[in-house]
């Protein structure tokens, strides 16, 4: 007799908001100015996202923050890995470089901030309004979670 059954939404993390952020700055330089601006204190976590075979390995930086007055969880998260090859055939070094990308439908996105928690939509619209200001960044918004294909790769 089956009293409950477990599905893969069940695991699942939906109490997240997602902002997605176009620059051209690095990971560190990014989370950085985040900090200034924003009075966070993201670090470099100690993991990455990694995925892959052993020919084609993606490894996605995080930066990880906690707010302890909202009870939230940030991270910032790299939307792309650039792999660059050498190839040596006889006296000629042919190199070619690959890009991958975690959530690949938006490829236009270069990093996402995932804040775990209740969504309290003014501190998410401050938020973005603050990213906004820091003249290296092109522009950030909201991402609706439900319209990603590829949601799955956040959950971490």
């Amino acid at each position: 007799m089956q009293i409950h059954s477990l599905g893969l939404e069940d695991f699942c993390e939906d109490n997240y908001t997602l902002i997605g952020i176009h620059t051209a700055l690095e990971d560190f330089k990014l989370a950085y100015l985040l900090n200034n601006n924003l009075k966070t204190h993201f670090t470099k976590a100690n993991y990455s996202l990694d995925f892959g075979k052993e020919e084609n390995k993606a490894s996605f930086s995080i930066y990880h923050y906690t707010n302890d007055k909202y009870e939230y969880e940030w991270y910032l998260i790299s939307n792309s890995y650039k792999e660059e090859r050498t190839y040596v055939t006889d006296t000629l070094g042919l190199s070619t470089e690959t890009k991958t990308y975690l959530i690949p439908e938006k490829k236009r996105v270069d990093f996402f901030m995932k804040i775990v928690g209740e969504s309290n939509q003014e501190l998410i619209q401050k938020t973005i309004e603050k990213i906004n200001t820091i003249g290296q960044v092109v522009t950030s918004y909201s991402i609706e979670i439900d319209t990603l294909k590829s949601k799955e790769f956040l959950i971490f």
